[in-house]
């Protein structure tokens, strides 16, 4: 579904003495239909930007991004507008998920409207059958974010993206803002959603053990490179690069 070949971005930074940051450093991996790949890597690792070069928020300084055999490196705004649909993003803060000044209502038709899906008299049902998906009642709609918890943004967040039925997501840290039990729920909802509409999953991290249960296989990252990459099941016994050692020593140390 997803594979990127040796992917690159650098940022200068300084005003005067201009430093140049590998943010991504030829980073290279795939992900399979139904799958899930997590990545995890230390804040500043360029987690989130390798996140942003895949949706092509941020461009890339070299290398390829195939989508579903497709090489979407080079596509321009109008062929990624299309694309968009298919390929998703939720972001780590729940609470700047959504327009304050809309209602839930509000914010779950708008991507209706912005890809051609809007039927007036068939989008408050067809929107309500993916709240009750996420475990949200329609009474919902009719109040603004203020007024629901962190975890209800966070599921009104995934039905707004399963609305336009995606084949890959990216979960951004999606679940660090939230307390465990929270946790627990946002994630059930996520297998639940990917073993019935089959979407696979870019989930990211800095939760080793979040990582390990919900992923197929892991990529850590370091300094802009993955460093390894290995099925999750293997992950505690098997790892062998010393970052990733690291990473399981000092989360079982916590």
């Amino acid at each position: 579904m997803i594979r990127v070949c040796n992917l690159y971005k650098e940022f200068k930074s300084g005003i005067i003495n201009k430093n140049i940051v590998k943010a991504v450093d030829d980073v290279s991996f795939e992900i399979k239909e139904g799958k899930t790949l997590g990545l995890v890597g230390e804040s500043g690792c360029g987690k989130s930007t390798l996140s942003r070069l895949i949706l092509r928020l941020i461009e890339s300084d070299g290398g390829k991004i195939y989508f579903n055999e497709r090489d979407i490196s080079n596509y321009d705004f109008s062929q990624m507008r299309d694309l968009r649909k298919e390929m998703q993003i939720i972001f780590q803060h729940p609470d700047s998920a959504l327009s304050p000044k809309k209602t839930i209502y509000g914010s779950l038709v708008e991507p209706l409207k912005i890809h051609k899906l809007y039927e007036k008299n068939k989008a408050r049902e067809y929107i309500s059958e993916y709240l009750s998906f996420v475990g949200l009642s329609e009474e919902i709609l009719n109040r603004y974010p203020h007024q629901v918890s962190g975890g209800q943004i966070q599921r009104v967040a995934l039905a707004r993206v399963l609305l336009l039925n995606p084949k890959f997501i990216i979960l951004d840290e999606p679940t660090s803002m939230l307390d465990v039990s929270v946790q627990a729920q946002v994630i059930q909802v996520l297998k639940k959603a990917q073993k019935q509409f089959n979407i696979t999953y870019l989930f990211i991290s800095h939760d080793i053990d979040l990582v390990k249960e919900v992923s197929d296989e892991v990529a850590v990252m370091l300094d802009g490179k993955i460093v390894e990459t290995i099925e999750a099941k293997e992950l505690y016994k098997s790892a062998k690069h010393a970052y990733t050692k690291e990473l399981i020593e000092n989360f079982n140390n916590f």
